[in-house]
């Protein structure tokens, strides 16, 4: 066919709708008059743009829109294609509407990243599960443990792209950060060994900790991350079974060991030779973090790479690099006794995404928010002590004197911004007066600010009433 315009806006017909509606609505026209059939590549945006005299950001916004109505599919590199006509008797993407039942569905303990609200981009990534309910029966079958051939070098691509590496023959991909940590333990360790961390630490390892029998001991940190003294005296005296760390903006502390202190952890590690959990789980968000500590110490480091902290819990899955003196088998066995395997589902969504561009897109959102929320929070958080970083959503605010946390939390009740004393993170029995606060999650910036400003009056105010 020859390049295809609107017909209706060639025409000079118009509704009085916005223009990217109008657009949209020109491709469906064109397509139920057999001007577009199924299969037919449109032309670039930008080419739209001027034939039609309008923004690029009007022609992207209509293409989306045609997206989400299920007419045309993008993919990166490729170009934009009418959609084949569904099966029979399935309903179009229009006409499903958001379960009220699932919509409200969210758990305030945990850091969430900021949900995204752009059409288009929720278009792109709804448009994926077209491709996953093509394939639905054979990914309800039992799959592998560590993910499918093909899974597993989509995923590695993945993270070559943020400037990850690993060998295919000890890469896993696993039902979230948190059941390969579980599983890693049940092998390294015994009951009534010690692993040592961050004084500061995801609560997902004290959990893990305590059901495994395991004695978590704290390492103190600077401003660089664990310091390496502290960190030699603490194998001295403990000779643990492992370390476990969270090296980039790191929860809750939002900190990021640099890459000069990284190089020292790797050397006392390979001396006392140490095995090391590396827990990355922000490290698809994070746009310029130092390698990985586990580059430097190949026969010593796990590697994982979760997705739930950029792309959402709900996927639960992770990418787990073994070092080489590891059995993969024995790591698929513990796997598969606690999980059996990833959800096939999910791989195959997070698969779509990561091919067509959309995981880029999300990813280029979360950090995009992220940083407009951290800047959000320091114009209102004015005379607190806060720490922060742009890319992380989530901050960590130490009480002034006289403040304690449960007061403040008792003043932040009902609230929706989501709130944890440094109970849950410190491995002392002496945790100090702090708080973690996620910015993200299902919040608007509007209710954002709103709670942030009763923050402020609940840390700094002293004027309350019983």
């Amino acid at each position: 066919m020859k390049q295809w315009s609107p017909t209706l806006l060639m025409s000079g017909l118009t509704s009085g709708k916005p223009r990217y509606l109008e657009i949209a609505e020109a491709i469906r026209t064109d397509i139920e008059a057999g001007i577009l059939k199924p299969g037919d590549r449109l032309p670039p945006q930008r080419g739209i743009a001027q034939e039609i005299g309008v923004d690029f950001s009007t022609v992207s916004r209509g293409y989306a829109e045609s997206v989400r109505r299920g007419d045309i599919e993008s993919f990166v590199g490729r170009g934009t294609f009418v959609r084949h006509p569904e099966t029979p008797g399935v309903l179009p993407v229009e006409a499903e509407q958001p379960d009220p039942r699932r919509v409200l569905e969210e758990d305030p303990m945990m850091n969430m990243p900021p949900e995204p609200d752009d059409p288009g981009l929720v278009a792109r990534m709804s448009q994926a599960l077209t491709h996953v309910s093509a394939n639905l029966v054979p990914l309800l079958r039992y799959q592998s443990v560590i993910g499918s051939a093909a899974d597993r070098d989509i995923a590695r691509n993945w993270m070559q792209t943020n400037g990850m590496t690993s060998e295919p023959e000890r890469f896993a991909i696993t039902p979230g950060a948190h059941a390969s940590i579980y599983a890693i333990l049940t092998l390294l360790t015994e009951p009534g060994q010690t692993v040592l961390c961050e004084t500061l630490t995801y609560p997902g390892i004290r959990s893990i900790a305590a059901r495994l029998g395991l004695k978590l001991v704290g390492v103190p940190s600077d401003a660089e991350g664990v310091k390496p003294d502290a960190l030699e005296r603490a194998i001295k005296e403990n000779w643990p079974a492992a370390l476990y760390l969270n090296p980039t903006l790191q929860n809750p502390t939002t900190a990021t060991v640099t890459a000069g202190r990284r190089a020292e952890l790797a050397e006392i590690l390979e001396r006392f030779d140490l095995q090391l959990i590396e827990d990355d789980a922000y490290r698809f968000v994070a746009s310029d973090a130092p390698q990985p500590l586990s580059h430097q110490l190949p026969d010593l480091a796990w590697h994982v790479a979760g997705i739930s902290k950029c792309f959402g819990a709900g996927l639960r899955l992770a990418y787990t690099t073994v070092p080489q003196r590891a059995e993969m088998g024995r790591f698929s066995q513990a796997l598969r006794s606690m999980n059996v395997m990833a959800s096939p589902i999910s791989l195959a969504l997070m698969g779509r995404w990561i091919e067509d561009g959309t995981a880029t897109e999300i990813q280029n959102f979360v950090r995009r928010a992220a940083a407009e929320r951290q800047a959000l929070a320091e114009e209102i958080l004015t005379g607190c002590f806060v720490k922060g970083a742009p890319e992380a959503f989530n901050l960590w605010v130490e009480l002034p004197r006289g403040t304690n946390r449960a007061e403040v939390m008792g003043r932040m009740a009902n609230r929706q911004i989501g709130i944890m004393p440094s109970d849950a993170f410190a491995v002392s029995d002496q945790p100090q007066e702090a708080l973690r606060v996620c910015l993200g999650g299902p919040i608007s910036l509007t209710q954002l600010r709103e709670d942030l400003i009763a923050l402020r009056d609940a840390i700094l105010r002293k004027d309350w009433l019983g």
